[in-house]
């Protein structure tokens, strides 16, 4: 990246729904923006952590036998590894870091919102 990003420009720059978008890369970590609204499907990521951080809206992961998580506006949490949760969002624009690699669908690689990482790091 050879220069900064802004995550406002990024997130004027789209319309679409569950598309994650690749801003910014840590060691071996992908941080992406995405705006979300509905409910997405039951899904684990078997190799990476997933965390969650709420600019706006809000966001509700289902996580399977536990309690669910809602986050709002300013908020963040972690998916273990291997847990499997379902996002179930109200308007949310959100931020997601996890391992470079990671698919938005998990180990539901075949869903129809399975979908490729668009990386802006050089275009807005």
């Amino acid at each position: 990246m050879t220069q900064s990003v802004s995550i406002p420009r990024t997130f004027a720059s789209f319309t679409e729904t569950w598309s994650p978008h690749l801003v910014a890369s840590v060691n071996d970590q992908h941080v992406k923006i995405a705006k979300i609204d509905g409910a997405f499907i039951w899904h684990a990521h078997p190799n990476s952590d997933e965390l969650f951080y709420v600019f706006s809206g809000k966001l509700t992961l289902e996580i399977e036998s536990q309690d669910p998580v809602v986050l709002e506006q300013g908020d963040i949490w972690v998916v273990p590894k291997g847990v499997r949760h379902r996002p179930v969002a109200e308007n949310a624009h959100i931020m997601m870091v996890e391992q470079a690699g990671t698919i938005n669908t998990g180990d539901e690689q075949t869903s129809e919102l399975t979908r490729d990482v668009i990386d802006v790091r050089d275009n807005v």
